[in-house]
């Protein structure tokens, strides 16, 4: 069923509603009570100026906030408004003059009152009418400087949206590469001593190419399917190690599942493979992922210190812990801590990031 109040009506429709309401409240005051009579020109006077106050409404929030207030002439534009209420003043004493309505005024309340009009009506009429004119250019600067705060609010926060899209694309980008690189270097070390181990890595290897091109492909993935790939990652890697490698991986049972980044932990498990391995000596790799409830998602690698040091996530190309960093920023903006501790006492690199998912 067709929307019978579009969008685009909505504006025009409370425009004519406030100023209905305004024009019955204006035409119907009469700045005297009893039994008097308003003349037609008085009535006409009050219509014509109701219109010359619509006027200065559009006047002042098309044409004077614009190019005047936001570009930043502001002397020009309180002169601009001076100028607007003084024309509307001197408009509604040409309209007096010219319908003679002083005179009639005169005669409408010597017929009711029996005696003539106090001089100071003349007065409140101008001033009742100075008030309404500051009253509208002031609604009208007012909604206008809220309206262009609000537009600029949305282009600010549309802008911030694509820079963050683009930065994690970039992001992303860098990352898939490297983990690839990296994995087919080790398939290509297995093919020489285990054929059918090479086989069944590449196609390990392909599942997890499908899950990176396709499966992450909106942005967000389950995190049963993330805990899937990273078990992927981890029995690939392990195929390259001997018995002297002890790895340790421990996940919720049940897993609970809420949308995460995908690969975003990725980066954790290469460190700890990269620079936890040790070719002439035992090492251990212990990586545990927790959830304390259904929106908080813990993770915790512990890998083996190596002689030479490395504690940069992504190694030589220096592309996973600021990287890394940067992707939390930005997807979990206050809502997760990484703590890094290069050396523990029990001589381990140790990372512990805590999540809020949700």
């Amino acid at each position: 069923m067709p929307d019978l109040t579009p969008r685009r009506y909505l504006t025009p429709l409370i425009h004519v509603l406030v100023w209905g309401l305004f024009g019955l409240t204006f035409l119907l005051f009469q700045p005297l009570t009893g039994r008097l009579t308003m003349p037609p020109q008085f009535w006409l006077k009050q219509g014509l100026m109701f219109g010359a106050w619509v006027a200065i409404f559009y006047l002042t929030a098309r044409a004077t906030v614009p190019r005047l207030l936001f570009q930043g002439r502001t002397g020009w534009f309180v002169l601009a408004l001076v100028g607007t209420t003084l024309g509307v003043l001197l408009f509604s004493k040409f309209l007096e003059m010219a319908l003679d309505l002083p005179a009639l005024m005169d005669k409408a309340f010597m017929a009711a009152a029996g005696r003539p009009r106090l001089g100071r009506s003349g007065l409140r009429i101008d001033t009742m009418g100075l008030l309404t004119t500051m009253f509208v250019l002031g609604i009208s600067t007012s909604i206008t400087v809220v309206q262009k705060w609000q537009h600029d609010a949305q282009i600010r926060q549309s802008l911030e949206q694509q820079r963050v899209s683009s930065e994690l694309s970039v992001l992303k980008a860098q990352i898939n590469p490297h983990f690839f690189f990296n994995t087919l270097n080790n398939i290509y070390a297995l093919t020489l001593l285990d054929g059918e181990q090479a086989r069944v890595a590449i196609h390990r290897l392909s599942r997890m190419m499908r899950y990176v091109l396709y499966d992450t492909a909106g942005g967000l993935t389950l995190l049963s399917q993330e805990v899937a790939f990273v078990q992927d990652y981890i029995t690939l890697m392990q195929l390259r190690l001997d018995e002297r490698v002890s790895v340790t991986f421990e996940k919720p049972d049940p897993i609970r599942d809420v949308p995460v980044a995908p690969m975003l932990l990725l980066p954790f498990l290469e460190n700890a493979f990269k620079h936890g391995v040790a070719a002439t000596q035992s090492s251990r790799i212990f990586i545990a992922l927790r959830q304390p409830s259904a929106q908080v998602l813990e993770l915790e690698v512990r890998n083996s210190l190596r002689p030479m040091p490395a504690t940069d996530l992504a190694g030589s190309n220096g592309i996973g812990l600021a990287n890394t960093r940067r992707r939390l920023d930005l997807l979990y903006p206050g809502r997760f801590t990484l703590l890094v501790e290069p050396n523990t006492p029990a001589h381990e690199f140790r990372v512990h990031l805590t999540l809020q998912v949700g």
